[in-house]
């Protein structure tokens, strides 16, 4: 039994994160501190003011554990990736989860490509970002792959020169084909240059010659070739545009601001880089209740920094927040360079500041219906799930299912859902190795037993080189597998789970004789839902989508296969007994149900071949 009394007498006097435990062993708050023996002994004193928020929190404590660290910037560090990943009742949660697209220019290379990407990595290459509209982005590369001809291949140059022939982009004249050697290293450098002056904002010169190209074509009477400028001239000024911002101060930074609502607050942040606005985004966060705007937006800071994969300069910021030295040695420590921190009270600072918050008081009042309903068909709707199956916290949401066309090509499809939003990033497929013909249940049984022996093996990889889990691909865990079918999907899911030593709730997605959700069967009994609730369309969405996905993957393989039959499958069938099968039964549903007899009266059929057919579908 844990005596809270006797543990709080044993807390070191060193910096650390606590995590504070309900009767159900959930985590309910994570926080850092200086010292824990006097932060979490706070918690615990009645003379104490605390707020209504965190008098709630305590009264469910049943438990409380902590991690000393070497220091208070390594406790925050830990604090951050803990509230992320266990994403704690009482702890002030950013609902967004946002990934944006950066233009990423490998400089590092000989010949170097420019492309889209989500990712920020520690190499030679240079990133421009991060932009909110990813179509202008794409428009832009496309844009600067026409004007200076920049290689889309992934070819290893100049290693690679003269093995294979140009490709297309070279044919329709948008690549100088390095690969042939078309092209010297010098001058290729040269439209490089001219690509990172164009993203460091010097895209006058390239605007002119659109224009310029646009009037020639109109007087030409190419109106198709003057609209196709025009566009890319307006996905251009889109993403690369001055707008109403702009910064006599030509550097890096993010202005952020925040308006509140009872217990939903908004935060908006501009994104300025080269002295320009390039992009804008608000965030929601909720659990802001009995908070001071400082502690909602060191929360916001917090999270959203230890989310994003860059860090700007500066942080312009409404309100000032607490741990603001060791705040900035952590941010300067992701950048790399000196992060600065500033609460503007004059100028045009204050003023960046000043509109950012308008924006934000006009999203949280415009959009606070909104909030609510898809609040309520996303996280509203996986807690309902958690109350009908008697679970008490649902985050992340894996379902399954099995696509084949009578055996052949079976695959599988995972899909992932987080507070009732799809992941689509860890969505996973797999092909059936195992055997051949049509099992859905042993496809289901390999496909779970292959997706957490990964999962298992990659975990102990991590825990090997003291990395979290979240750093793996199969290594996070569900905390509920939904299953696209009934009894028979669930004790499959059970067996391999048992297996494998591991304790996740299962549940089937049953439907009607009409193909229609009806309900979950779950510890062995079906549980009706209500077809006008939040949770009967989430469950509905998250079926349906397991199988959209299971289904595409079975497409593709389909369309690279062409012609390929399920009978070159079997040994022994080749061209002419395919052939004398076909024309004898019509399909291989009629094959599949044939006896041995049936069989060898096909063309070119003996009792041996008829046997192996009879046997491979039975």
């Amino acid at each position: 039994m844990f005596n809270i009394e006797e543990e709080l007498k044993k807390l070191p006097a060193r910096p650390g994160v606590y995590l504070m435990h309900n009767a159900q062993d959930d985590i309910i708050y994570v926080g850092k501190a200086i010292s824990l023996k006097n932060r979490v002994r706070q918690y615990f004193q009645s003379s104490r003011n605390l707020s209504p928020k965190i008098v709630q929190m305590v009264s469910q404590i049943a438990r409380f554990e902590y991690i000393v660290t070497d220091s208070e910037l390594e406790a925050l560090v830990l604090e951050c990736n803990l509230i992320k990943e266990h994403r704690p009742k009482y702890n002030t949660m950013l609902m967004d989860d946002k990934t944006y697209p950066y233009i990423k220019v490998t400089v590092g290379e000989a010949y170097p490509r420019v492309f889209l990407t989500r990712t920020m990595k520690k190499d030679k290459a240079k990133y421009y970002g991060p932009y909110t509209s990813v179509n202008a982005v794409r428009d832009t590369i496309e844009l600067l792959r026409k004007i200076y001809k920049l290689r889309n291949c992934s070819r290893v140059l100049p290693r690679d020169i003269g093995k294979d022939r140009p490709c297309l982009y070279y044919h329709i004249k948008q690549c100088d084909a390095p690969c042939q050697g078309n092209i010297s290293q010098e001058e290729y450098r040269k439209n490089v240059q001219g690509v990172l002056s164009f993203l460091g904002g010097n895209y006058e010169a390239v605007a002119d010659m659109l224009k310029e190209k646009m009037m020639e074509a109109s007087e030409a009477l190419e109106f198709e070739k003057a609209i196709e400028y025009r566009e890319l001239m307006g996905s251009v000024m889109r993403i690369m545009e001055r707008q109403k911002i702009t910064s006599a101060e030509m550097d890096d930074k993010d202005v952020i601001a925040m308006a509140r609502a009872e217990d939903e607050a908004v935060v908006q942040v501009f994104f300025i880089r080269n002295g320009k606005l390039i992009g804008r985004e608000h965030f929601y966060l909720t659990g802001v209740a009995h908070e001071s705007r400082t502690e909602t937006m060191t929360a916001f800071v917090k999270q959203f920094y230890a989310g994003t994969p860059t860090v700007p300069a500066r942080l312009m910021l409404q309100d000032d927040i607490e741990d603001r030295e060791i705040i900035t040695q952590w941010l300067s420590g992701r950048k790399g360079q000196k992060v600065q921190i500033i609460v503007p009270k004059k100028g045009q600072k204050e003023r960046l500041v000043e509109l950012a918050a308008q924006n934000a008081s006009l999203v949280l009042s415009k959009d606070s219906e909104k909030i609510k309903r898809e609040e309520a068909r996303t996280i509203g709707a996986v807690n309902d799930i958690g109350r009908l199956l008697d679970i008490p916290s649902i985050a992340r949401i894996e379902a399954f299912d099995i696509s084949n066309i009578s055996g052949f090509e079976n695959v599988g499809s995972m899909i992932v859902y987080e507070n009732g939003k799809p992941k689509r990033n860890s969505y996973r497929k797999f092909k059936i190795k195992w055997f051949k013909g049509q099992d859905d249940y042993r496809s289901m049984e390999e496909v779970l037993t292959r997706r957490f022996t990964h999962g298992l093996e990659e975990r102990h990889e991590l825990a090997e080189k003291n990395m979290d889990v979240s750093m793996g691909s199969f290594s996070v865990f569900p905390d509920l597998i939904m299953m696209d079918g009934g009894r028979g999907q669930v004790n499959i899911a059970l067996k391999v789970l048992d297996a494998l030593n591991l304790n996740i709730p299962v549940c089937g997605m049953v439907k009607d004789d009409n193909h229609r959700t009806r309900g979950l069967y779950y510890n062995n009994i079906e549980i009706p839902i209500d077809k006008n609730s939040e949770s009967f369309k989430l469950i509905t969405r998250i079926q349906d989508e397991a199988h959209r996905f299971a289904i595409e993957y079975h497409r593709s393989l389909r369309g690279k296969t062409q012609i390929k039959s399920i009978l070159d499958d079997i040994p022994g069938i080749g061209p002419a007994r395919r052939k004398g099968l076909m024309r004898r039964f019509g399909s291989v549903e009629c094959i599949k149900e044939a006896t041995v007899s049936e069989l060898m009266l096909a063309d070119g059929m003996n009792e041996a071949s008829a046997q192996a057919v009879y046997k491979f579908f039975h």
